[in-house]
């Protein structure tokens, strides 16, 4: 693609056209979602200064937060040395980045043999999306 910036083809995509992305709290460090991105999700999420991520469910981009109003505010963009994952640091807004309410979509632990959920839900999903399924 002859319109590509060259900073977008330094990234190593999936032969899908995708890169894994993780979404850390850049004040606490926590781990707070995974997601993918395309090279537009990437462009946009660089422009626009907010997260925005390729939906693989729904096959289009994802502004994180446009159900939600949970907007995940970009501080930096990183990429690791094998150039096939991104890291965004970013403030989430409303502090909650998963769709089941709660702050991190990381809340199964592993304890006693088995998946236990150690995060409380700050706030219920369907006050947050209405009657849709939740996944924003």
């Amino acid at each position: 693609m002859a319109d590509t910036p060259d900073w977008l083809d330094q990234v190593r995509w999936t032969d899908d056209g995708l890169v894994p992305v993780i979404a850390q709290d850049a004040d606490s460090g926590e781990v707070l979602m995974f997601a993918w991105m395309n090279r537009e999700a990437l462009a946009r999420t660089v422009r626009e200064g907010r997260a925005v991520y390729w939906s693989r469910s729904r096959k289009r981009l994802w502004p994180k937060g446009e159900a939600s109003g949970h907007v995940q505010r970009v501080r930096e963009i990183r990429l690791d040395c094998d150039r096939d994952v991104i890291l965004l640091r970013i403030e989430q807004l409303g502090g909650i980045a998963c769709h089941t309410g709660r702050r991190s979509c990381f809340f199964h632990r592993w304890e006693n043999g088995g998946w236990q959920v150690v995060e409380p839900v700050l706030r219920d999903p369907a006050e947050i999306y209405g009657k849709k399924d939740g996944n924003e």
